[in-house]
C-alpha cells in the first residue's frame, strides 16, 4: 500500500473524477482518458481493464456509461489497492484483481463484452525509470502480442477490444490479432498537425470480418509547436479530457 504522504489528489474530467495517485511512479495522463473515450461500451456491458493501474481508464468509462460491470487486472498490488480505493471514492463499482496476464485470476476467466488495455509501450532496451513501479507500468516487459491474446480469450464472440499503444508497436499488435480478432480500425494520435503519430487507438472485434480501416488522425494539440505552459488541446480532445466526451464517431 502507498503511504498517504506518497499520494497526490488529482482531478480528471474537470473535477468530476478524483483520483489518488502516487507522487512518484506511474501517473495517469491523457492515455487512459482517451482509451475510455474510445470504448464503445453500453449500459449493462461487462468490461475488463487489463493493467488497470490506479483505475483511471475504467473510472472515466464508468462515469460516462452507467450500469457497467467493471473488472480490472493489475500486476502491482499497491496500484490494485489504489484502484479499489479510487473506485470507492468516486462511487463506482470496480472489481479489481491482483495478477498478471500469464496467470489470470479464476474470477476473470469468463466472457466480457469489452476489453480495454493501455499496455506499457516504451522499449525495454531504453533507459529504465529509477522508480520500479513506473518502469513496470511504462516499459515493455510482456510482449504486446500477449496482451492481445489475453484480451481475445476474455472476449465473448462479437466483443470489442479497445487498446492504446505506441505507433511502433502496431505491427506486433496486428499480427497477434489473427485469427480471433478482426474488423480492425486504427486511429492515429498525432501530437500536432503535420506531425507523425506517436500513439494509436485501436478497436477490433472477436470474430470480426470487416475490412481493416486506417482512420484520419486525431490531432492532440493546436499550433505547430509547444506554446509556453498552455496545454493548447484541440477542441475535440479538450471535450474528451475536460467534459468526458467520447470518440465513438471516429470509429463509425
Amino acid at each position: 500500500m502507498f503511504a498517504e504522504a506518497a499520494l497526490t489528489d488529482d482531478r480528471f474530467l474537470s473535477g468530476r473524477l478524483q483520483l489518488w495517485q502516487p507522487r512518484t511512479g506511474y501517473r495517469a495522463a491523457t492515455d487512459p482518458v482517451l482509451l475510455a473515450a474510445a470504448c464503445p461500451a453500453k449500459a449493462g456491458d461487462a468490461v475488463l481493464d487489463l493493467g488497470c493501474g490506479a483505475g483511471a481508464a475504467s473510472l472515466c468509462l464508468g462515469l460516462r456509461v452507467p450500469d457497467l460491470a467493471l473488472a480490472g487486472l493489475e500486476v502491482q498490488p499497491n496500484y490494485a489497492a489504489l484502484a479499489r480505493r479510487n473506485a470507492w471514492r468516486n462511487g463506482i463499482v470496480f472489481d479489481v484483481h491482483d495478477g498478471d496476464l500469464a496467470q489470470m485470476p479464476v474470477a476473470l476467466r469468463r466472457d466480457f463484452d469489452q476489453v480495454i488495455a493501455n499496455p506499457p509501450y516504451f522499449a525495454a532496451g531504453g533507459s529504465p525509470s529509477p522508480l520500479p513501479g513506473r518502469a513496470l507500468a511504462m516499459q515493455v516487459q510482456t510482449p504486446m502480442g500477449d496482451w492481445v491474446s489475453a484480451a481475445a480469450r476474455r472476449l465473448r464472440p462479437g466483443g470489442c477490444l479497445t487498446l492504446i499503444c505506441g505507433a511502433d508497436g502496431l505491427p506486433e499488435v496486428l499480427t497477434a490479432m489473427a485469427p480471433k480478432l478482426g474488423s480492425v480500425a486504427v486511429l492515429p494520435l498525432a501530437p500536432r498537425t503535420g506531425r507523425p503519430a506517436l500513439r494509436v487507438l485501436l478497436q477490433a472485434r472477436k470474430g470480426g470480418r470487416a475490412a481493416f480501416r486506417l482512420l484520419a488522425p486525431l490531432v492532440i494539440h493546436l499550433g505547430e509547436a509547444h506554446d509556453g505552459d498552455r496545454e493548447s488541446y484541440t477542441p475535440e480532445v479538450n471535450a474528451v479530457l475536460r467534459d468526458g466526451a467520447d470518440l465513438l464517431a471516429r470509429f463509425r
